[in-house]
C-alpha cells in the first residue's frame, strides 16, 4: 500500500522559513520521482518543485532561489525547504510521487493528504 505522509506545515511570517517532509512507503522509492504541489484558495494545484531519482531538480519561477527540493533514498523522504516566505506562498502543499510498485510494472501516480503552510504578512 502506497502512503505519503507530509509534515511540517504550519504558521509562519513572512520572511521566515518552514521545511516540509514527506515519508513514503509502500514502493521502490529510489527508483521514482518526487515532487511538491500547492493549491491557494480559488487557484489551480501548481507544480513548486521537482527530483528526479538522479537528483536533477526544477522548481517554479516564483519560488527559485528560496525553495530547495531533496531527497534520501535511506529513509524514503523527500524534502522541501522554504526560505523567505511570502504571503503569496499559502497553500495546501502536497507530496507528489511517480511511484514504481515493481520494477517490471510502469509507475503510477499518488498523492500525499497535503499540509496546510500559512505565512502570515
Amino acid at each position: 500500500q502506497v502512503q505519503l505522509v507530509e509534515s511540517g506545515g504550519g504558521l509562519v511570517q513572512a520572511g521566515g522559513s518552514l521545511r516540509l517532509s514527506c515519508a513514503a512507503s509502500g514502493f521502490i522509492f529510489r527508483m521514482s520521482a518526487m515532487a511538491w504541489y500547492r493549491q491557494a484558495p480559488g487557484k489551480q494545484r501548481e507544480l513548486v518543485a521537482a527530483i528526479s531519482t538522479g537528483g536533477s531538480t526544477n522548481y517554479a519561477d516564483s519560488v527559485k532561489g528560496r525553495f530547495i527540493i531533496s531527497r534520501d533514498n535511506a529513509k524514503s523522504t523527500v524534502y522541501l525547504q522554504m526560505n523567505s516566505l511570502k504571503s503569496e506562498d499559502t497553500a495546501v502543499y502536497n507530496c507528489n510521487a511517480v511511484a514504481y510498485i515493481s520494477a517490471y510494472r510502469r509507475p503510477e501516480t499518488y498523492w500525499g493528504q497535503g499540509t496546510q503552510v500559512t505565512v502570515s504578512s
